[in-house]
């Protein structure tokens, strides 16, 4: 019998073009103008504010627009207006100067050896004081290495904050953690973890066991936008609409890791808020130099969990203005000068532009609460440096027994004697 062939016969093949593999390039590279033609900046105020209990399907441009409620003018515009009393955003803009004064005399205390590595929050102070101003002050926070801001506006020693950064005899964690990977159980601040993502699963893990004991404490969490590549993101995500956990997802797009743009974690192709569709969550994408849009946006959000009506995931688009940390040298690949282009500005120069406007601010009292703020971080590090700086005095060997068992148990006692402790 015959064989016959299932497959159609094969036409002759045409030309065919070769296959490219495209790899995403910044928009600018050291040596070039830089360029932000690729930011899109809607009118502060364009986007109302829709009701907590919107379906998410309801959300879709939320996820690719940009909410702000600060005009190019100062002026305080549109729905998301969350109306704060001239206190309330002068104790915010002391917060985010206090954040940026300690960042700068860290990083200089670190080129003077005095402790071995840092990493600084430049241009994003709005994200995590005005975060910490809009969630409740027992709202657990699983916080990413750039939200010492949470610390300070929840009133914080900034004297155990560069204890822990020297890792000195006064360091509370006995220097078993990295340089400024804080852990501060009574500010309800979670450790502070360097394999990044790993905060998001173990914030919505928090919030769904919130949920099960019929607490009404939320959590939130933050990464940046290249750690949105690492499987932890999902497994979050995933969990998080699930169960309808009561949690706070922020993505801090601030443009960069330590040395890719952020098109190389996919932000070329979509938003990092466009991210929550595909799990049912609503995206919200915010102006984070906007001090007053990113409270609006993270109290929307918390109301939302509160009302058992789930997560949210919010983007903060932002930029990061200094190095990733200590440890780079962004003149390597962005245009030196880039931050002075960014078209969002400076949030600690917007609400004070904010305050003027309403009289209620100078830029004298600027200028004298900056002094103010120098004086007091100066005070603190002096106090901070006379328990010790890094590696002086070294750290007593019996820590090494210590916090890892609830009772010691005998074999490890006997250690700890024969070795004279």
């Amino acid at each position: 019998m015959a064989q016959h062939s299932s497959s159609a016969p094969s036409a002759a093949p045409a030309a065919r073009t070769p296959l490219r593999l495209h790899i995403p390039e910044p928009p600018a590279r050291p040596g070039d103008k830089p360029d932000f033609s690729y930011v899109r900046v809607p009118p502060a105020g364009s986007l109302p504010r829709p009701p907590i209990d919107a379906p998410e399907r309801a959300l879709r441009e939320y996820a690719e627009g940009l909410i702000r409620v600060l005009d190019d003018d100062g002026r305080a515009v549109g729905e998301w207006d969350p109306k704060l009393d001239a206190e309330t955003l002068r104790q915010g803009l002391r917060a985010m100067m206090l954040t940026r004064t300690f960042d700068d005399r860290m990083l200089r205390v670190q080129r003077q050896g005095k402790t071995s590595f840092y990493i600084k929050s430049t241009g994003e102070e709005a994200v995590a004081v005005a975060q910490a101003y809009a969630l409740d002050p027992d709202d657990m926070l699983f916080p990413s290495y750039r939200q010492q801001g949470l610390l300070i506006a929840r009133g914080h020693s900034l004297v155990d904050m560069m204890c822990q950064i020297f890792n000195n005899t006064r360091d509370r964690l006995k220097g078993r953690q990295l340089p400024i990977m804080y852990s501060v159980r009574e500010k309800n601040f979670f450790s502070i973890s360097g394999n990044l993502g790993t905060q998001y699963p173990q914030a919505v893990g928090w919030a769904m066991a919130s949920a099960m004991k019929g607490d009404t404490r939320i959590a939130a969490s933050w990464v940046g936008e290249g750690t949105t590549a690492e499987p932890d993101f999902h497994h979050a995500l995933t969990f998080a609409s699930v169960y309808q956990a009561p949690v706070i997802l922020n993505v801090v797009n601030n443009q960069y890791a330590i040395s890719s743009f952020q098109a190389i974690a996919g932000g070329e192709r979509a938003t990092f808020a466009a991210r929550a569709i595909g799990y049912g969550i609503p995206g919200l994408r915010v102006d984070g130099n906007d001090f007053l849009a990113v409270y609006a946006v993270t109290r929307w959000a918390a109301a939302r969990a509160r009302a058992n009506l789930g997560p949210t995931l919010i983007e903060l688009f932002t930029y990061r203005a200094a190095a990733h940390s200590t440890s780079d040298d962004p003149s390597a690949y962005r245009p030196l000068d880039e931050s002075q282009y960014w078209p969002l500005g400076d949030p600690i120069e917007r609400l004070k532009q904010h305050l003027i406007l309403r009289g209620e601010w100078s830029e004298a009292q600027q200028q004298a609460l900056a002094k103010a703020l120098d004086e007091q971080v100066r005070a603190d590090l002096k106090e901070a440096e006379s328990y010790g700086t890094l590696g002086t005095p070294p750290a007593s060997p019996k820590t090494m027994f210590e916090d890892v068992f609830k009772h010691m148990p005998p074999h490890l006692i006997k250690q700890r004697q024969e070795m004279g402790y």
